[in-house]
């Protein structure tokens, strides 16, 4: 669906500029082409005067909402906590501003159907969500690989998530579901072009260096509207770095990416607390892994807006991600399966 193509540089705006953010408004200052980091707004003042100064000729905002409404940008980043996105999205799409919005979209199923039918009285599509991995190469060319049918029907999908650790004290089982399987929810829905129908969360016996009452690693199983089953390990203390890796199983064929082609290898943990390795280094985040990933997804996202179209994945996207993610953590209490049904609303062109 078009829109009105914009001349010139896009004006960008960056709400949150915590970790995420902070890397967003780098890649936006000195990388990305055809925009312009204008203005950032976060709750820690010292932070944003600090990151504002670094890049020079950014305007600092004490309230988000007033960096939304300002002339100053036409467009808008959202890296602040998925507590705020809904009153933020609908601030974006009230003023008419496209928004590259972190996951998640929101906290739940209700609040994200609100942006939704906003978006839609709106009468053109605004919102795209941060699923990240969909622009990266090795993604792409999973999912080219899928969609061509080379391999047959896919009937299965194994999808690996591991961190190194997890810094916060206040880190729960729960959010394991909510913001780290999220990733392989939007990956199983976009490469297997179908819903997930049910979710199961099996907790083994938690790692030794689990937070205390944390389940990790958890084991989820989706099951698929044609029957197909994805198998997903998420493990956020595995002690040795950053892991992401998928293999499609299909009836004539596999693939796999995310782990150096023709090896065998193993991750060991370094005791001194360094990087694990397996014979060459193991990144330490995400932010290393999917580096060319974030590049590309910002400048498709730029490229798009200024020419009043939409790319990458949209609000009913992050809405169904959301409803997977919150029938997972009444799975993770229960230890059952759980039926994940969604409003019946289509999608916004």
């Amino acid at each position: 669906m078009g829109g009105t193509s914009l001349e010139g540089s896009l004006r960008v705006g960056v709400v949150g500029v915590g970790l995420m953010g902070a890397d967003h408004a780098r890649r936006l200052a000195t990388r990305i082409a055809g925009a312009t980091l204008t203005a950032i707004a976060d709750p820690d003042g010292d932070r944003a005067r600090a990151l504002a100064d670094e890049l020079g000729g950014v305007t600092v905002h004490d309230d988000p909402l007033a960096l939304i409404a300002s002339g100053e940008v036409d467009a808008v980043l959202l890296a602040s906590p998925g507590s705020v996105h809904e009153e933020q999205l609908l601030a974006c799409i009230e003023q008419g501003k496209k928004v590259l919005c972190e996951k998640p979209l929101t906290m739940d199923s209700e609040s994200s159907l609100r942006v939704i039918e906003a978006e839609r009285a709106g009468g053109r599509p605004l919102v795209q969500v941060g699923f990240m991995r969909r622009f990266d190469p090795e993604y792409m060319r999973l999912h080219e690989l899928i969609e061509s049918g080379r391999m047959g029907r896919t009937l299965l999908l194994h999808q690996t998530h591991r961190n190194k650790s997890v810094p916060n004290p206040d880190f729960r089982s729960e959010m394991i579901v909510r913001d780290s399987l999220v990733h392989e929810v939007d990956c199983a829905r976009w490469l297997l072009a179908e819903e997930i129908v049910s979710i199961q969360v099996i907790g083994p016996a938690p790692t030794s260096h689990a937070l205390a009452g944390v389940v990790d690693p958890q084991v989820t199983i989706f099951r698929m509207a044609s029957g197909a089953v994805v198998t997903n390990e998420v493990f956020v203390n595995s002690r040795t770095g950053y892991e992401v890796r998928c293999e499609a199983v299909g009836e004539d064929g596999s693939a796999i990416i995310g782990r150096p082609w023709g090896e065998v290898y193993t991750t060991v943990a370094d005791p001194a607390g360094g990087d694990g390795a397996w014979g060459g280094p193991i990144v330490p985040d995400y932010r290393v892994r999917f580096e060319r990933a974030y590049d590309i997804e910002v400048q498709a996202w730029v490229d798009a807006t200024r020419r009043g179209e939409r790319t990458g994945p949209t609000s009913w996207d992050g809405y169904a991600s959301t409803v997977v993610c919150t029938a997972g953590m009444e799975s993770l209490a229960t230890g059952q399966p759980v039926d994940v049904v969604l409003a019946p609303i289509p999608a916004l062109p």
